[in-house]
């Protein structure tokens, strides 16, 4: 019941204006209603069994659905690990078509001595049913291939950083229609299937990433493993991962819906997930043609869920999951990214870099170190060649002191001979 010095939320003195109201009187009686506001909410249904037509509130999905399907999505993922895990394959097979080309492993063997990590990144727009999205990948080539590996993970790190600052940069601009968004949705990084247990870089690199994308670790190769195996290697996985607190991504349960839950609770049990990658069309011995690998035991399939993880990790990306990576990129990653940034630095102030940035530090010491070399060789040089100056000018002062000795001695013998001379003329 409407408390008797009120209608609806208005006091009595401002009830709803008329229709006939002019222009003056309704920013008068909006400053007079500004200064007695009243909230009040509740919760009312709509009976759907009243005659009356419905408003249509519950017409705005549909609506939200025609902007969604008109505007399309844009979808980034990143693959990182090792070099010949099967990425390439894998995002190959993940969207049945040819995204990513392969490299030239011939080439392999012909990199420079100084390592580096490259980021690649390829861009393809997909359709089904009419629905486009734009899809970003990423990969990382050159990471993990060498004997020394110390900071390969800082390109990544700083790649991550730098799209939410690039995204946070831009929605400061007055202008924000053409904004470029490059941050990361999902992280798939691909272990070796070792059989035993995460390597320190394994470790290292996720332990960073996974404050910065959803990260879903994910076994390669799952054929090169027995199923008991295989288990095993999840199992010691998921307790490396529990002792290094490395978080990653959970896909959200839904208590209302036990369909949808029990699916998230499968996907959760499934990971790390193990993968198995194939372009090739090949045949069972029951007749079915499937995606897969063809060996003398038999055929590995591609989406049997017997064989590999391939269709849970399909559905955390694309089918069920893939609007909430969006949204926990968003609401999680980069507010978390955001929020920091906004407390140390002040307001369009550009990111400072960081100097201790061990990449940097580890060239400086080498420069330092090839100086310091460059300065031992030069100040050798400069000694012995100082010592040759000395060796001269001794040689040279020692000449002197015989030429003058010489003088000397010359000298005397011209007085003795001029002396002879005059004794000979003064007999005569």
């Amino acid at each position: 019941m409407p408390n008797e010095h009120e209608i609806g939320s208005f006091p009595l003195d401002c009830q709803p204006l008329r229709r006939n109201t002019s222009t003056t009187s309704i920013k008068h009686h909006c400053y007079r209603v500004s200064s007695f506001i009243r909230r009040s909410s509740q919760t009312v249904k709509m009976s759907t069994e009243s005659s009356a037509s419905p408003i249509g509130i519950a017409n705005l999905p549909n609506q939200r659905h025609k902007i969604v399907a008109k505007r399309g999505a844009a979808f980034t993922i990143m693959v990182a690990g090792e070099s010949g895990l099967g990425k390439t394959t894998f995002i190959n097979t993940l969207f049945s078509t040819t995204i990513k080309n392969y490299a030239d492993h011939k080439r392999r063997h012909q990199k420079q001595v100084d390592k580096t990590v490259e980021i690649e990144i390829t861009k393809a727009e997909l359709e089904e049913k009419f629905f486009k999205v734009r899809l970003t990948v990423i990969d990382t080539p050159g990471f993990g291939d060498y004997v020394n590996n110390r900071d390969s993970w800082m390109p990544i790190i700083e790649f991550l950083d730098d799209q939410h600052e690039s995204y946070m940069l831009q929605e400061q601009q007055p202008r924000r229609n053409d904004k470029i968004d490059l941050r990361v949705h999902a992280c798939l990084y691909f272990i070796r299937p070792t059989g035993h247990t995460l390597k320190p870089l394994d470790i290292e690199v996720m332990k960073r990433l996974c404050s910065r994308v959803n990260l879903i670790p994910v076994i390669a190769k799952a054929d090169t493993l027995s199923p008991a195996d295989l288990a095993q290697f999840k199992q010691r996985i998921r307790a490396v991962i529990e002792a290094q607190s490395i978080k990653i991504y959970q896909p959200p349960v839904e208590e209302d819906d036990e369909a949808a839950a029990q699916h998230a609770r499968s996907l959760m049990a499934a990971m790390p997930f193990a993968v198995i990658g194939s372009e090739k069309d090949v045949k069972t011995g029951d007749g079915r043609i499937v995606k897969g690998r063809q060996y003398s035991w038999g055929v590995a399939e591609v989406e049997n869920e017997d064989h590999c993880d391939f269709k849970k990790l399909r559905s955390i990306l694309i089918r069920t999951h893939m609007l909430d990576l969006i949204h926990t990129t968003e609401e999680l990653h980069y507010e978390a990214y955001r929020a920091q940034q906004m407390e140390t630095r002040k307001f369009g102030e550009a990111r400072p870099r960081k100097l201790d940035n061990p990449k940097f530090k580890e060239e400086e010491e080498a420069l330092r170190k090839r100086f310091t070399e460059q300065v031992k060789i030069e100040e050798q040089r400069f000694r012995q060649w100082e010592q040759k100056l000395i060796a001269e000018r001794d040689r040279l002062n020692k000449d002197l002191e015989q030429t003058h000795a010489q003088i000397k001695s010359l000298e005397q013998e011209l007085e003795q001979m001029q002396g002879s001379a005059v004794r000979s003329h003064g007999r005569r």
